[in-house]
């Protein structure tokens, strides 16, 4: 019933794309058209998804996962997990909701009181933490295959820097684990004073789906080393990664209920996690929108902590002494990388002036030639959308930037037949109050504003209600403190962009969010600092 109802939801959409695509193409109808817009072939786009790579893995688990054990949901409901190149359902994977996510928090308590986790030598857990890293690395063919077929990104891209990212994010925290401590702290008055970092509890955590392995060990990395117990929900649409990556961590020695895997909807397997009595701390990755509904629910639960990293509407500033070729493929990697899903993407390009034309039509021209198609496939740069709500979204979008009169300089259609594949797009003349430079659109649109000076595009850059990540690119290091030091993003990226490490902390200004995850600043949000206060008689020194 399920694919029925997504076959006749992409049915419509391919409908509605086709009379966007008319709009798009009809030529003097808009003045935001060219007189002729780079297309992309037909017949390539066909060739490029006619014949499907068989996805090489198996799918083994697809229960929830509570207290060490796979177990059905109580209410016995599964929901199907979708092959995004073709609509078609890779697997049922159960439904958990408010009944489960007690039921995961109440293992989770336990473990925490009564089990060895939190008692556990830092070492030890440092042990295990790698030994599960050692595990991500020998099943890293499988986990990059479940990740390509349920999220869509390109198969190398998952395994030759997803994987190997999240296996070193959790050897980054192993270390940590022996080294978390307080300090002795002076006094007035012949006291002894110490801190101590504690852990903080049972951790609840929600997962987004467009890195879905990369933020669990975000997330699950931290939490495990401080001594925490977890329960984490992955997203609806990309619910296989996380069970087997449990599974692994289960296999590298954790205790049960350490860490407990719910797979379900957010308004209610989410929203029963955000709202639990039980759970000490909250972290949550995704929109702002459903960012705000989160914090909310924890503020009218137990007031509990929440760190949250929500969305961006990042600028690119490319300054009139950038190299342009280096400058071209730079930003062309900001906002196509990972088909656009990226919620730091630098989906504001900013060209000086001097340079706007030479750029945009390099930039043009570099859009032409991204390979679109099968993500199994060898050479491929992007795949589609995670699903038929994006790619509707998006190509909502691609019509609202005509219709504020950008120029459309290439793509604006979808790719292919079938899936959820959308033509690398370009907009030039682009003003910041259209909506294509104001919402995060979350897919393959490049969007090109020209700029005068570094006070106008310093003023226009922070010009959003997002904070999360901005670039810069300049030869002249005075330029670049300049800029790096006025843009309210919580990265800044010179002269490169995306450059991640488990040791970078990453989070955003004003609506992008609150704290900030990897890195010793990710161990804060899963630590207490307790004071203890005890009396000396006659110390020999103060």
């Amino acid at each position: 019933m399920a694919a029925r109802r997504i076959s006749s939801l992409l049915s419509r959409s391919l409908s509605a794309s086709s009379g966007c695509s008319s709009l798009l193409l009809s030529r003097g109808k808009n003045p935001g058209l060219r007189r002729s817009i780079p297309r992309f072939s037909t017949a390539a786009a066909a060739a490029a998804l006619e014949e499907l790579v068989i996805p090489p893995v198996q799918v083994c688990h697809t229960q929830l996962l509570i207290n060490g054990q796979f177990v059905d949901s109580a209410s016995g409901r599964t929901f199907p997990a979708y092959d995004p190149r073709t609509a078609e359902v890779i697997a049922h994977v159960a439904e958990g909701d408010g009944e489960d996510v007690d039921r995961a928090v109440a293992a989770a308590r336990k473990a925490f009181d009564e089990g060895p986790w939190p008692k556990m030598t830092p070492y030890e857990r440092c042990r295990i933490l790698l030994r599960f890293a050692d595990l991500v690395e020998k099943h890293s063919e499988e986990l990059a295959a479940l990740e390509t077929w349920n999220n869509g990104k390109p198969y190398e891209q998952a395994l030759h820097s997803e994987i190997p990212s999240m296996a070193r994010l959790f050897r980054y925290y192993a270390g940590w684990a022996d080294k978390i401590h307080g300090m002795t702290v002076p006094a007035d008055g012949n006291y002894h004073m110490q801190t101590l970092h504690e852990p903080i509890g049972v951790a609840g955590q929600i997962i987004p789906w467009n890195f879905p392995l990369v933020l669990f060990s975000w997330k699950v990395g931290p939490a495990l080393a401080c001594g925490n117990t977890v329960v984490l929900k992955s997203a609806e649409q990309t619910p296989l990664t996380a069970l087997y990556a449990a599974k692994l961590l289960h296999e590298a020695g954790l205790p049960p209920g350490v860490l407990n895997v719910v797979s379900g909807y957010g308004p209610t397997a989410g929203a029963a996690l955000a709202n639990h009595m039980n759970v000490d701390k909250l972290s949550f990755t995704g929109s702002t929108h459903t960012g705000k509904i989160v914090l909310e629910l924890a503020a009218r639960s137990n007031l509990k902590p929440v760190t949250l990293e929500l969305g961006g509407k990042s600028p690119f500033i490319i300054c009139e002494d950038a190299d342009i070729d280096e400058a071209v493929e730079a930003a062309h990697f900001a906002i196509f990388f990972n088909q656009g899903q990226c919620c730091c993407a630098g989906s504001r390009t900013y060209v000086h002036e001097r340079i706007y034309d030479e750029f945009l039509e390099k930039a043009k021209a570099r859009a032409m030639k991204r390979v679109v198609g099968d993500p199994f496939k060898k050479g491929v740069e992007q795949g589609p959308q995670i699903d038929v709500e994006q790619f509707e979204k998006i190509l909502r979008y691609i019509k609202l930037g005509v219709e504020s009169n950008a120029t459309l300089e290439c793509g604006g259609e979808r790719f292919g037949s079938k899936g959820f594949f959308i033509q690398p797009t370009v907009f030039s003349n682009v003003k910041d109050d259209m909506p294509i430079a104001q919402d995060e659109i979350f897919g393959p649109v490049q969007s090109i504003l020209k700029f005068k000076d570094l006070d106008e595009v310093v003023r226009r850059a922070n010009a959003t209600a997002y904070g999360l990540a901005a670039g810069v690119y300049t030869k002249n290091i005075d330029t670049a403190n300049t800029l790096t030091r006025a843009l309210r993003a919580g990265t800044v990226w010179v002269n490169c962009y995306d450059v991640f490490d488990a040791a970078i902390p990453f989070g955003g200004y004003k609506m992008s969010g609150i704290g900030r995850e990897k890195g010793i600043y990710g161990l804060n949000s899963y630590l207490q600092v307790k004071a203890v206060v005890t009396p000396l008689k006659n110390p020999a020194w103060l």
